[in-house]
């Protein structure tokens, strides 16, 4: 009955031994095999087409030259990545290690911090209910507040409070502590959806074998959840590396902010330019990755297992 209705519904489906069925991995490979050459060369032809008509409209334009002066001149490029302490200019170059810093010690923290946060708002505990609740208001109110309020918050709150041990440190401090107050409130979402698609079967499994609660969530469930929600951690990491540009209005000097003492001081925003490519050159790696893993992912679901 099943293969007289393949038959009659027109679809042309092949049931024959070892034949890849519609939409499974196997058909996907083999469709893109049987593309070959030819795809290859349809798509970088049509690409070149696109960017040689992009560059040919932006030369065109009016006030070209004047844009490739203020925001493509070579010599200012390199300028501004490598600096010049005798003018006053500082490295853009220099800078950007700096955002790289911030944003590798802000991601410790915040990846511990939202996995703590995860686990207390998940918690069933009736001990940890006032913590639930902080923790409901803390989420809602750091993801609604726009992360550069954040930063100036406190960036000059801290210090005007005049607290020892706190109102003291230095302006990269206050910007690792305001990246890690605005972001462990999403990351903290992202672990905690992780932790609820794994099946209840899993951790009841587990409980039936003589785990304890914590046992059978630190050596089950999070394993799972983790391994569904890296791509989504990498996403966040990325945006979090963009955004250590925000803590320059606090006058960290990164690359953003030595840019723009550049600008400012030789009437040229090349400077810009150089640290756009230098980000560029950190997401854009980042943002394959996190596309690769997606589409492992993907094909692992597909093919029924991890």
């Amino acid at each position: 009955m099943a293969l007289g209705a393949a038959e009659g519904s027109g679809e042309g489906t092949s049931l024959l031994p070892g034949a890849p069925a519609p939409g499974s991995l196997a058909a996907s490979r083999r469709s893109k095999l049987l593309a070959g050459p030819r795809g290859v060369v349809a798509s970088s032809l049509s690409t070149a087409i696109v960017l040689a008509a992009l560059v040919a409209v932006f030369l065109a334009a009016p006030g070209s030259h004047e844009v490739r002066h203020y925001f493509f001149d070579p010599h200012d490029i390199w300028e501004s990545f490598v600096g010049d302490p005798s003018k006053g200019l500082f490295s853009v170059g220099a800078g950007f290690v700096l955002n790289i810093e911030l944003c590798l010690v802000a991601e410790v923290l915040i990846l511990l911090l939202s996995l703590v946060l995860a686990l207390v708002r998940l918690s069933r505990s009736s001990v940890l209910f006032p913590f639930r609740l902080l923790g409901t208001v803390y989420s809602d109110v750091f993801r609604g507040v726009p992360l550069i309020l954040v930063i100036v918050a406190v960036g000059n709150g801290l210090p005007g409070l005049y607290l020892h041990g706190v109102s003291y440190w230095s302006l990269d401090v206050y910007a690792v502590v305001a990246l890690v107050l605005s972001y462990v409130a999403y990351v903290s979402e992202v672990f905690r959806a992780g932790v609820l698609s794994v099946p209840p079967s899993q951790l009841a499994a587990a409980r039936s074998l003589g785990l304890s609660h914590w046992k059978a969530t630190r050596h089950v469930v999070l394993p799972q959840a983790i391994r569904t929600i890296v791509p989504p951690l990498l996403n966040d990491f990325i945006s979090l590396q963009k955004d250590t540009a925000i803590v320059s209005v606090l006058g960290v000097e990164e690359a953003i902010r030595n840019a723009g003492i550049f600008s400012s001081t030789v009437f040229n925003y090349s400077s810009y330019i150089a640290a756009a490519v230098l980000f560029l050159l950190i997401t854009i790696p980042l943002t394959r990755l996190t596309d690769w893993m997606i589409a492992r992912d993907r094909a692992k679901r597909l093919a029924g297992g991890w």
